[in-house]
């Protein structure tokens, strides 16, 4: 496993990083909107629009990218004691199914929480698959009882 790196996403590698997003979204079922092409253009599109907020890290073993994880990072309002605020979420963890269950997408994770503490982030949230849920907890990750949610979209592809 000492042959992997795992850094911060070269724009030259979002269009990558777009096909390990849409294979997750067929693995797990889901029906795409658009061909394959079209949605690794508006991924890139996207991904370059919001880099400021969304920082992709990815998984590189032999030049190749083999998973990748998303940190979204939201400004929190000033308090007095703390004019500069921000958290995070950690979105779209997904290593390619062959390379899974060797600890890869642990150290992934142990990578974007680093860099969320590099960023001064008060919090990282996750919104886990239940298969996910224990590694997750194995770094830290924990349940809360004041961190609720509300579902306000119907169409919302992930129950």
């Amino acid at each position: 496993m000492d042959d992997i790196t795992i850094r911060p996403a070269e724009p030259a590698e979002l269009d990558v990083v777009a096909v390990l997003r849409w294979r997750w979204m067929l693995e797990n079922g889901h029906q795409p909107v658009t061909t394959r092409e079209e949605f690794v253009l508006q991924f890139v599109d996207w991904a370059a629009e919001h880099g400021s907020s969304h920082r992709c890290m990815v998984v590189v073993r032999d030049g190749v990218v083999i998973g990748m994880a998303w940190l979204a990072v939201v400004q929190r309002v000033p308090t007095p004691s703390a004019l500069r605020r921000a958290s995070g979420d950690l979105q779209c963890v997904y290593v390619i199914p062959e390379e899974r269950d060797g600890g890869v997408g642990g150290r992934l994770v142990e990578a974007v929480l680093a860099r969320a503490q590099n960023l001064g982030l008060e919090r990282v949230t996750v919104h886990s698959s239940p298969r996910a849920i224990p590694a997750y907890a194995r770094r830290g990750f924990s349940s809360s009882p004041r961190l609720l949610h509300a579902r306000v979209c119907r169409s919302d592809p992930y129950p």
